[in-house]
């Protein structure tokens, strides 16, 4: 199933419902993390540079998903007029309180992870 596939099947079966319309959109494998880079430089970012920092993120998954979030309204797209062009991008208010709710989370699962890692690692017979 393709990305866009999942992100209208979401929307499809459950329009009214706040929570499973909204995680459908930001509950894929790199919106919050790309969110997240966003938000610990705390200052706009470059397509290059939202690569560098997330190396294995496709270009094509990365152009769609910030264009799903600028969609959403997480995020700012803003195109500058000069040779060569440039494009930034930065996180609106809307993204700085959803990331707000997600940062118990976040430290959660920096908190958990060694455990969890030891957890999987065991239950695969190799720990």
């Amino acid at each position: 199933m393709e990305h866009k596939e999942k992100f209208m099947i979401g929307e499809t079966l459950f329009p009214d419902c706040p929570v499973r319309n909204i995680l459908s959109r930001v509950g894929d494998k790199w919106s919050l993390l790309l969110m997240h880079q966003l938000l610990s430089r705390d200052v706009p970012m470059r397509f290059s540079e939202l690569r560098k920092a997330i190396p294995d993120i496709s270009p094509k998954v990365l152009t769609a998903t910030l264009r799903n979030l600028e969609a959403d309204g997480f995020l700012v797209r803003t195109v500058y007029a000069e040779v060569p062009p440039r494009t930034e991008y930065s996180l609106t208010p809307r993204a700085h309180s959803f990331m707000n709710a997600c940062r118990p989370m976040v430290q959660w699962a920096m908190d958990n992870f060694a455990a969890i890692i030891k957890d999987r690692n065991s239950a695969r017979g190799e720990g």
